[in-house]
């Protein structure tokens, strides 16, 4: 035997509406209420939310030297946050069943250039450049590039990080426990 329960509106034992039909618009709760969803939320048959994983977030603790006019990969000694495994020697590889839109960060701090040389960060997808950003040096400061890229990726795409300078001879990448001056991170964004 087959119920039918029509209602509009129902409401808890306080006389507050849970659950209220207007026009096509179910609306669950009211502004201030916890609702609590037991199973998978969907639409239209695919689930709603999720996380985004992978993540990586990898420092370097060490130095690197980047000679003149030269780009170069940049190595991370520390591998902070690594979900999926997905990071060996410093390239990023997307794993089985994540392929999708990831949002990526490489920051580098350098020693100190020559007024108006400069220091490029890169973001490489599959062995090439995908963003570029160049700052230029002020007179005997260290400099920091920062560059982001949100790239669309299938399986087993890779994701490295680069710099290049031209001071005219070669230059320190400064790591930093702590203070983690040069960092690579990444992760997949919920779409």
């Amino acid at each position: 035997m087959t119920s039918i329960l029509k209602a509009d509106t129902i409401q808890d034992t306080d006389g507050n509406n849970i659950i209220n039909e207007n026009s096509n618009t179910i609306t669950i709760g009211a502004s201030g209420d916890t609702t609590n969803i037991i199973g998978t939320l969907q639409n239209n048959g695919a689930a709603v939310g999720g996380a985004n994983t992978p993540i990586f977030f990898l420092n370097k603790t060490d130095s690197q030297s980047i000679s003149n006019n030269t780009t170069t990969k940049v190595t991370f000694n520390s591998e902070l946050i690594d979900t999926d495994s997905a990071v060996s020697s410093s390239t990023f590889t997307v794993p089985s069943g994540k392929a999708g839109k990831y949002f990526f960060v490489f920051t580098v701090t350098s020693e100190q250039g020559n007024d108006g040389d400069y220091l490029s960060a890169y973001i490489y997808h599959q062995g090439g450049i995908y963003a570029r950003t160049l700052n230029r040096y002020p007179a005997n400061v260290s400099l920091t590039s920062i560059v982001t890229a949100t790239i669309d990726l299938s399986v087993g795409e890779t994701v490295e990080a680069y710099v290049r300078q031209n001071t005219g001879s070669s230059q320190t990448v400064t790591g930093e426990t702590a203070e983690k001056r040069t960092t690579f991170t990444g992760y997949k964004l919920i779409t």
